[in-house]
Protein backbone atom coordinates (compact mmCIF):
# COMPACT_ATOMS: atom_id res chain seq x y z
CA UNK A 1 0.00 0.00 0.00
CA UNK A 2 1.26 3.47 -0.81
CA UNK A 3 1.48 6.13 1.90
CA UNK A 4 -1.16 8.24 0.14
CA UNK A 5 -3.58 5.30 0.20
CA UNK A 6 -2.96 4.85 3.92
CA UNK A 7 -3.65 8.55 4.52
CA UNK A 8 -6.94 8.27 2.63
CA UNK A 9 -7.85 5.16 4.62
CA UNK A 10 -7.00 6.97 7.88
CA UNK A 11 -9.35 9.80 6.94
CA UNK A 12 -12.11 7.34 6.04
CA UNK A 13 -11.77 5.52 9.35
CA UNK A 14 -11.81 8.79 11.28
CA UNK A 15 -15.02 9.86 9.50
CA UNK A 16 -16.58 6.45 10.14
CA UNK A 17 -15.71 6.73 13.83
CA UNK A 18 -17.26 10.20 14.05
CA UNK A 19 -20.46 8.87 12.49
CA UNK A 20 -20.48 5.86 14.81
CA UNK A 21 -20.04 8.13 17.84
CA UNK A 22 -23.09 10.16 16.80
CA UNK A 23 -25.13 6.98 16.28
CA UNK A 24 -24.03 5.61 19.67
CA UNK A 25 -25.03 8.83 21.46
CA UNK A 26 -28.42 8.88 19.69
CA UNK A 27 -29.20 5.31 20.73
CA UNK A 28 -27.78 5.44 24.26
CA UNK A 29 -31.11 6.52 25.73
CA UNK A 30 -34.59 5.41 24.74
CA UNK A 31 -38.03 5.91 26.15
CA UNK A 32 -39.11 3.01 28.33
CA UNK A 33 -40.77 0.38 26.18
CA UNK A 34 -39.18 1.67 22.95
CA UNK A 35 -36.35 -0.05 21.13
CA UNK A 36 -33.72 2.15 19.50
CA UNK A 37 -33.28 1.62 15.75
CA UNK A 38 -29.75 0.30 16.41
CA UNK A 39 -28.17 -1.53 19.31
CA UNK A 40 -25.64 0.86 20.90
CA UNK A 41 -23.66 -2.10 22.27
CA UNK A 42 -23.12 -3.48 18.77
CA UNK A 43 -22.12 -0.01 17.58
CA UNK A 44 -19.61 0.21 20.44
CA UNK A 45 -18.02 -3.07 19.31
CA UNK A 46 -17.67 -1.70 15.76
CA UNK A 47 -16.26 1.57 17.14
CA UNK A 48 -13.66 -0.25 19.25
CA UNK A 49 -12.60 -2.34 16.24
CA UNK A 50 -12.27 0.81 14.13
CA UNK A 51 -10.28 2.54 16.89
CA UNK A 52 -7.78 -0.34 16.98
CA UNK A 53 -7.51 -0.32 13.20
CA UNK A 54 -6.94 3.44 13.24
CA UNK A 55 -4.26 3.12 15.92
CA UNK A 56 -2.39 0.50 13.92
CA UNK A 57 -2.63 2.56 10.75
CA UNK A 58 -1.39 5.72 12.47
CA UNK A 59 1.57 3.83 13.94
CA UNK A 60 2.46 2.54 10.46
CA UNK A 61 2.05 6.00 8.89
CA UNK A 62 4.19 7.62 11.58
CA UNK A 63 6.88 4.96 11.20
CA UNK A 64 6.84 5.40 7.43
CA UNK A 65 7.10 9.20 7.73
CA UNK A 66 9.96 8.90 10.22
CA UNK A 67 11.98 6.61 7.94
CA UNK A 68 11.19 8.07 4.51
CA UNK A 69 14.03 10.24 3.16
CA UNK A 70 12.84 13.66 1.99
CA UNK A 71 15.22 16.33 0.68
CA UNK A 72 17.95 16.70 3.32
CA UNK A 73 15.97 14.98 6.08
CA UNK A 74 12.92 12.80 6.48
CA UNK A 75 9.24 13.13 5.68
CA UNK A 76 8.50 14.09 9.30
CA UNK A 77 10.78 17.12 8.86
CA UNK A 78 8.82 18.18 5.78
CA UNK A 79 5.51 17.72 7.57
CA UNK A 80 6.69 19.86 10.47
CA UNK A 81 7.85 22.55 8.03
CA UNK A 82 4.48 22.43 6.25
CA UNK A 83 2.72 22.92 9.60
CA UNK A 84 4.99 25.87 10.38
CA UNK A 85 4.29 27.49 7.00
CA UNK A 86 0.53 27.00 7.41
CA UNK A 87 0.61 28.59 10.86
CA UNK A 88 2.65 31.55 9.63
CA UNK A 89 0.39 32.16 6.61
CA UNK A 90 -2.72 31.99 8.80
CA UNK A 91 -1.30 34.39 11.39
CA UNK A 92 -0.04 36.89 8.82
CA UNK A 93 -3.33 36.80 6.86
CA UNK A 94 -5.32 37.38 10.04
CA UNK A 95 -2.99 40.20 11.07
CA UNK A 96 -3.17 41.89 7.65
CA UNK A 97 -6.94 41.54 7.68
CA UNK A 98 -7.21 43.04 11.17
CA UNK A 99 -5.00 45.97 10.14
CA UNK A 100 -7.12 46.77 7.07
CA UNK A 101 -10.58 46.80 8.60
CA UNK A 102 -12.35 49.79 7.16
CA UNK A 103 -14.04 51.85 9.83
CA UNK A 104 -17.12 53.93 9.19
CA UNK A 105 -16.70 57.67 8.64
CA UNK A 106 -15.14 59.29 11.64
CA UNK A 107 -15.89 62.62 13.22
CA UNK A 108 -13.39 64.70 15.13
CA UNK A 109 -14.61 63.32 18.44
CA UNK A 110 -14.20 59.68 17.44
CA UNK A 111 -11.12 57.63 18.16
CA UNK A 112 -8.94 57.18 15.10
CA UNK A 113 -7.45 53.75 14.39
CA UNK A 114 -4.14 53.31 12.61
CA UNK A 115 -2.44 50.15 11.44
CA UNK A 116 0.55 49.20 13.56
CA UNK A 117 1.94 46.85 10.92
CA UNK A 118 3.00 47.39 7.32
CA UNK A 119 0.19 45.60 5.49
CA UNK A 120 1.98 45.74 2.15
CA UNK A 121 5.08 44.08 3.58
CA UNK A 122 2.92 41.49 5.33
CA UNK A 123 1.16 40.70 2.05
CA UNK A 124 4.49 40.17 0.28
CA UNK A 125 5.57 37.82 3.07
CA UNK A 126 2.20 36.00 2.86
CA UNK A 127 2.62 35.59 -0.90
CA UNK A 128 6.14 34.16 -0.52
CA UNK A 129 5.22 31.81 2.32
CA UNK A 130 2.12 30.68 0.40
CA UNK A 131 4.30 29.84 -2.62
CA UNK A 132 6.74 27.96 -0.40
CA UNK A 133 3.82 26.08 1.16
CA UNK A 134 2.36 25.11 -2.24
CA UNK A 135 5.71 23.86 -3.50
CA UNK A 136 6.39 21.86 -0.34
CA UNK A 137 2.87 20.43 -0.22
CA UNK A 138 3.12 19.35 -3.85
CA UNK A 139 6.41 17.56 -3.13
CA UNK A 140 4.91 15.87 -0.08
CA UNK A 141 1.84 14.72 -2.03
CA UNK A 142 4.05 13.39 -4.79
CA UNK A 143 6.19 11.49 -2.29
CA UNK A 144 3.05 10.08 -0.65
CA UNK A 145 2.04 8.44 -3.94
CA UNK A 146 5.48 6.91 -4.53
CA UNK A 147 6.30 5.80 -0.99
CA UNK A 148 5.43 2.29 0.12
CA UNK A 149 4.19 1.88 3.66
CA UNK A 150 6.84 0.64 6.08
CA UNK A 151 6.53 -3.08 6.64
CA UNK A 152 4.33 -3.49 3.55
Amino acid sequence: MKLAEALILRSDIQKQMEQLAVRIRKTALAQEGDTPPEDPNELLVVYEKSARELRDLIVAINHTNATTPFDAGFMTDALAERDRLKAMVTLLRDTASAATVIRSAQTRSEIKFVATVNVSALQKKIDQLSRDLRVLDTKIQSANWTTDMAGA
